[in-house]
């Protein structure tokens, strides 16, 4: 490793901490990493305790383990999961532990695999882990997600660079998206987070009925849940800390209605999921629901999904992004939506966030739904925006207001 790598990865470490989780002094810290990640990890352990924490507690996983569990474990046995784990998750945020996730997986590590097996796992792990998520995405700690580059990803992501350059390519990548190589990280990062407060702001004050989308293959009516909340960037959390969950992030995001969503939406970028490419979706909407629904590759995959449950086929999310995101910028399919969501518009079949209505955390299941908002064990973001498409609010007595006009902010 290079000096000038080093440095970059430490300052990569301090904005996770830091910014990223929002560690508070003498607050524990929950670090659940891929082993590619260890070198980060090291350094984000060391900067959390001189952040003040008491004690950091790693937990290291190498997803090649769970590849072996597909190739040869019996084919009754994907029902099953270790619940004990989601006890011991709950049981930190009950101790007041804050949340740090370091992803490095390799996108296609499961490609070839049997689908059915791989629909079954996910949906049982989704179902098990429910109690979990739902506290973490209500903001019940603060936390955060970041990336980390693996030789794996690197080669998905540059094919035609030499195997040597693959993975500096992507850290460089990785270190330009989230402002580590600005002067001052930190302080970059909490510029970045009140310009997207301000534009939360704005839309909170609109209070939009319904968005408007319209771009090749795209005319779409999205209508607003009751009680909806715009959010982005920094969250507070129920201990009072600040957080932003995503880094990087460059989204503004609310709740769609579920019953209120017509018309078509076509993908503008690939989705990737389980080792395979989503290209070419397209599916048109009726009362909120997914009516029709077609990918030039993946089809089958989409079907699977949109079969999931009842919630699977309406939306959850959806997010406005400029194209001028540095994501976006970089021209890069990253294989990952921690990245790949911040490069343009989308929508999220399934779940919708409580974050993102009036008093969510503390309404019911039924309050939720009664409102608007969706509810699933999925939640998948696929991209919609690019510099062809313009997106308007409607406000309520049906008047369009523009918003974006070629993908940038009006």
């Amino acid at each position: 490793m290079s000096a000038d790598f080093e440095e970059k990865l430490r300052r990569f470490a301090e904005v996770a901490v830091r910014v990223g989780v929002g560690l508070q002094p003498g607050q524990k810290l929950f670090v659940n990493a891929h082993i590619e990640a260890l070198p980060l990890t090291r350094l984000v352990v060391e900067e959390a305790y001189r952040a003040g924490s008491r004690l950091v507690v790693t937990q290291l996983y190498d997803e090649q383990l769970n590849l072996a569990r597909f190739r040869y474990a019996p084919r009754d046995s994907f029902q099953e999961y270790a619940s004990f784990m989601v006890e011991a998750r709950l049981k930190a945020l009950d101790e007041g532990y804050a949340w740090l996730s370091i992803v490095a997986d390799d996108p296609e590590i499961l490609r070839g695999q049997d689908p059915e097996l791989i629909r079954v796992a996910s949906q049982t792990a989704a179902r098990q882990s429910k109690p979990f998520s739902e506290r973490i995405s209500s903001f019940a700690t603060n936390w955060c997600i970041i990336g980390a580059a693996s030789p794996r990803w690197a080669r998905l992501v540059f094919p035609d660079e030499p195997p040597a350059r693959q993975l500096s390519r992507l850290w460089e990548a990785i270190f330009k998206a989230c402002r580590v190589e600005e002067a001052d990280p930190v302080a970059a990062w909490m510029a970045h987070a009140e310009r997207l407060e301000r534009r939360v702001q704005k839309l909170n004050a609109r209070r939009y009925a319904a968005l408007h989308f319209r771009g090749p293959g795209t005319d779409l009516y999205v209508g607003l849940a009751e009680g909806h909340l715009w959010a982005g960037g920094a969250g507070r959390a129920q201990n009072g800390a600040r957080c932003i969950p995503n880094l990087p992030t460059e989204e503004v995001f609310t709740t769609p209605h579920r019953e209120r969503v017509e018309g078509w939406a076509q993908s503008t970028k690939p989705l990737s999921l389980h080792g395979h490419l989503l290209e070419g979706i397209r599916v048109r909407f009726e009362q909120g629901r997914v009516v029709e629904a077609h990918a030039e590759t993946g089809q089958a995959i989409l079907q699977h999904l949109l079969e999931t449950d009842e919630g699977a086929r309406r939306l959850g999310e959806v997010a406005l992004v400029p194209h001028s995101s540095p994501i976006s910028q970089t021209g890069l399919l990253f294989y990952e939506a921690l990245y790949d969501e911040n490069a343009a518009s989308h929508i999220a079949l399934g779940a919708s966030y409580d974050e993102c209505l009036e008093e969510g955390a503390s309404l019911t299941l039924e309050q939720k739904r009664a409102r608007g908002a969706n509810d699933s064990l999925i939640h998948l973001d696929w991209m919609i925006g690019s510099e062809h498409v313009d997106v308007d609010g409607l406000t309520q007595s049906g008047l369009a207001e523009p918003l974006m006009r070629q993908g940038e902010w009006v």
